[in-house]
């Protein structure tokens, strides 16, 4: 594959690649940018090979994976289901209040998070966040796809119980003693 093309390729993955690096690199961001850069000076000098054998971006988080395992910073860092999906228009700005209560949500949210399982951590990660199929997640974890499947269904449900446990799933959901919150 040319260099032209795989920079291309780089490019376009970059911003899912660097928080993938964050991940792995426990939110480090300085850890993170040298690993990312680590890992495109090894695809560019050709020691890290992209085959075509997955999707690129899948290949990319694989290398970012194995190389932070080799340094020892693979992840404790948790999943961030509560995050903002559409971009905030000014006008729909949310006060200081509800930034407030939504990043107490999001450290709650990653403290129930830390109780999982690292393999169930990564899974639910690279399926929720950054938008992978459980397959694609097999790869780069590098375990098999049923072992990958049994994580993501443990994690799911382990995530699910502790949602409950702790009140947190009413908080998200807008629902209080079983009633739909007003709205």
């Amino acid at each position: 594959m040319s260099e032209a093309r795989l920079k291309t390729m780089m490019a376009q993955t970059h911003t899912e690649a660097f928080g993938w690096a964050l991940y792995c690199c426990r939110g480090d961001r300085e850890a993170a940018a040298d690993l990312l850069q680590s890992a495109y000076v090894s695809i560019l000098d050709g020691r890290a090979r992209f085959e075509g054998r997955s999707s690129f971006k899948t290949w990319l988080f694989a290398v970012l994976r194995r190389s932070a395992a080799r340094r020892g910073r693979l992840l404790q860092r948790a999943l961030k289901l509560v995050r903002e999906r559409m971009p905030v228009k000014e006008a729909d700005a949310p006060t200081q209040e509800a930034a407030v209560l939504r990043g107490e949500l999001r450290d709650r949210m990653e403290a129930l998070l830390r109780d999982l399982s690292q393999r169930q951590q990564q899974v639910l990660r690279l399926v929720f966040y950054h938008g992978l199929t459980i397959e694609e997640a097999a790869h780069i974890m590098e375990v098999s796809v049923g072992s990958a499947r049994t994580h993501y269904e443990r994690g799911k449900r382990r995530l699910h119980d502790a949602l409950e446990r702790s009140g947190l799933k009413d908080e998200i959901t807008g629902r209080r003693d079983g009633n739909q919150a007003a709205v």
